[in-house]
């Protein structure tokens, strides 16, 4: 039987207040204990490089479970613009890419430095309209960082197919808090430190399987390989199959810390997670006064940063994101942080 939010929330800290698991998510006390362990092992001279690849095997795995791929179509990197780098860096010249207005940059710039594309950026609820038949790719966030809002995948998707466009969805901002199927996409990318609640430095990218083969995986280095500890030395490229070519050596501790992290998240019911986030913020927009919406990142103008100045004061960790207030809704989060924020907010406007 799947945790409850509720049961999950045992797992965590001191979490009362905190609202900002869309800039950087808690660690569990599973990823505290596990890196811990990992430091006294290594301050006694105890690991070696090789120790490593059973946390990358074991990560790789459970995030394939959690978004529902095969773990042979999934790399693992440590950011996401280097990932989304590759699948610029695979496009033909003259190739036109559909994004988002307002779109992460870590989805835009590695396709912007490139002269030799096409870059066409859209208002999200016109994206799927926007794809025709010389689109080559779209790439998009499933959630918007800025503001919260969903993409409407399925049409994005189902219009991508007509046009012959491939798509390439960033899910840093849902896996963990969203339910995520990246067999909907031909790539996905995700860094992990968010609502998965790793550390910083475990990442990664799903490829559909046909697609391994016409990326060029331009950052291959010696994790690449086939046979990890083979390839180090040598002018003899041989490559792993399938996803695997596109990984890059791992920041060890980071994958430490991300298996306790993916076996809790694996263990939830994101869905639920997701309704749980939702209403948190929905209760929040309403007791306000804001017109409702039902996502777990939820913004206020916030132009000169006086809400968000006002909840720091009252212990409430938020962000500031293109000139609004961003409150972030985790399973950690209930209505107690609901009437922190609402308490704080009617206080600053009243003594405006």
């Amino acid at each position: 039987m799947a945790l409850s939010p509720a049961q999950a929330r045992a797992e965590f800290g001191a979490t009362a207040g905190y609202l900002a698991a869309a800039s950087m998510g808690l660690p569990c006390r599973g990823t505290v204990a596990a890196l811990r362990e990992d430091l006294a092992a290594t301050f006694a001279g105890e690991r070696t490089p090789v120790d490593y690849d059973e946390a990358v095997a074991t990560g790789r795995a459970l995030y394939a479970r959690l978004v529902g791929v095969a773990a042979e179509d999934v790399a693992t990197g440590s950011q996401t613009s280097v990932l989304a780098a590759v699948v610029a860096a695979s496009l033909p010249a003259g190739s036109e890419v559909l994004t988002v207005e307002g779109e992460f940059t870590s989805m835009t710039y590695p396709f912007l430095v490139r002269p030799d594309l096409i870059v066409r950026a859209v208002p999200l609820p016109g994206l799927a309209e926007a794809v025709h038949d010389g689109t080559t790719l779209v790439a998009f966030s499933y959630v918007q960082s800025a503001t919260g809002d969903v993409a409407d995948i399925d049409a994005v998707a189902r219009q991508a197919q007509r046009h012959g466009a491939r798509t390439f969805c960033d899910v840093t901002q849902a896996a963990g808090v969203h339910p995520v199927d990246a067999a909907k996409f031909d790539l996905t990318v995700c860094h992990a430190y968010k609502w998965l609640c790793a550390p910083r430095g475990a990442a990664f990218l799903t490829v559909r399987g046909c697609l391994a083969e016409e990326i060029r995986p331009a950052q291959a280095g010696w994790y690449a390989g086939r046979d990890v500890w083979g390839s180090t030395y040598g002018h003899t490229l041989d490559l792993a199959p399938g996803a695997r070519r596109f990984d890059v050596s791992p920041v060890w501790p980071a994958w430490v810390g991300a298996v306790p992290a993916l076996e809790l998240f694996t263990s939830l019911d994101v869905a639920e997670v997701w309704r749980h986030s939702a209403a948190l913020a929905a209760s929040t927009l309403e007791a306000l006064g804001e017109p409702v919406r039902r996502q777990a990142i939820v913004t206020l103008p916030d132009e000169d940063g006086a809400r968000l100045r006002a909840l720091t004061a009252a212990g409430v960790r938020a962000s500031g994101r293109a000139g609004r207030l961003r409150l972030a809704f985790h399973l950690w989060n209930d209505e107690d942080d609901v009437e922190r924020v609402v308490r704080a907010l009617h206080r600053a406007r009243t003594t405006a």
